[in-house]
């Protein structure tokens, strides 16, 4: 039976790794994001989704989390940023107080975005908002190609997605400013790492600009995690020691100081903490008593601790490194 992306041997592979370059093994360091996921609704249900968001999903963290999440903020000026994910974050009715309650305490928010969400009921207004509220965009664009979109996303995404991207240019997303940032996520189609990060995003603005004269800021290349969906479409081709194996093979130390673990911690919909957003998709608690939103008084106080890890770490340290700000070495 192939081993599971959480599988004893290979969490252990990955500790032995680590510690051959860093004795400590990894520990977070000061806390600048704070990640929260605030629900798993969503109007797409991608193949490679490493939460399993999708339309009949309901769980979505609670208003008062909401306002937990505004609290410890205004208690941790260290936290500069309020990386707002799902799902599609924009279904959840208190996504527009999260942010605007986060703008108003000055921190920058970055909402992670599939693009396609724009043409849902109720939707309609919402580039203007964050247009208006000054808020990153992180959109999710797997490739410059709509046959290749769709077979990870579904049909007629890429035409959406298109049509979101040259909305959110017109109202001055991708054009340089600082206060209407627009970058564009790329993950490979299957069981490889993704390309050089710096080469793509050219060949990205090429097409983009070319064919639809489109325009974004920067380019984001993620390796695609071997768990959840993703892993069970890997077990079911026969792929995932394969994949596995090259993740492994590829370990690249120069990763280490930038993982995105020590500067971030992540939350989900129930307001439990975890050390990642993949960790928290795994159910994989930080080590220590500290487990939820509430038990904290300031995002600082996790700062300094351990952080855990499995095989599936080895995604976010093969090649170039995966993150959620794209490659890191």
């Amino acid at each position: 039976m192939p081993k599971q992306a959480g599988d004893e041997t290979q969490s252990m592979a990955f500790r032995d790794a680590v510690a051959r370059h860093e004795r400590a093994g990894l520990v977070r360091g000061a806390i600048t994001t704070l990640q929260v996921n605030i629900g798993l609704r969503c109007n797409l249900a991608c193949q490679h989704c490493h939460v399993e968001s999708g339309p009949a999903r309901t769980e979505k963290l609670s208003p008062a989390g909401c306002d937990r999440v505004l609290e410890l903020l205004a208690r941790s000026p260290e936290v500069s940023v309020l990386d707002i994910t799902g799902g599609a974050p924009e279904m959840h009715e208190c996504f527009r107080e999260l942010v605007s309650g986060a703008r108003t305490l000055g921190r920058h928010v970055i909402d992670r975005c599939n693009l396609t969400i724009f043409q849902e009921p109720g939707q309609s207004d919402t580039p203007e908002f964050l247009a208006h509220e000054g808020v990153e965009i992180v959109a999710s664009l797997p490739c410059h190609s709509a046959e290749n979109v769709e077979r990870q996303r579904g049909r007629g995404v890429f035409d959406r997605s298109i049509a979101a991207l040259q909305r959110l240019n017109a109202l001055g997303y991708g054009t340089g400013d600082p206060k209407h940032a627009l970058a564009l996520v790329y993950n490979p189609l299957g069981p490889t790492l993704p390309p050089a990060q710096p080469q793509l995003e050219a060949e990205f603005r090429r097409v983009l600009d070319d064919q639809f004269g489109i325009r974004f800021d920067r380019l984001l290349t993620l390796t695609n995690m071997p768990i959840k969906r993703f892993a069970r479409d890997l077990m079911r081709s026969g792929r995932h020691d394969d994949y596995m194996s090259l993740l492994i093979a590829n370990f690249n130390p120069e990763t280490l100081p930038r993982l995105m673990c020590r500067t971030l911690v992540s939350v989900d919909h129930t307001g439990r903490l975890f050390d990642c957003d993949f960790n928290q998709a795994l159910a994989l608690p930080p080590p220590g008593p500290v487990r939820t939103i509430w038990e904290i008084d300031r995002i600082s106080d996790l700062a300094g601790r351990e952080i855990a890890t499995g095989g599936h770490c080895f995604a976010c340290t093969a090649g170039a490194g995966s993150s959620c700000g794209g490659a890191i070495a």
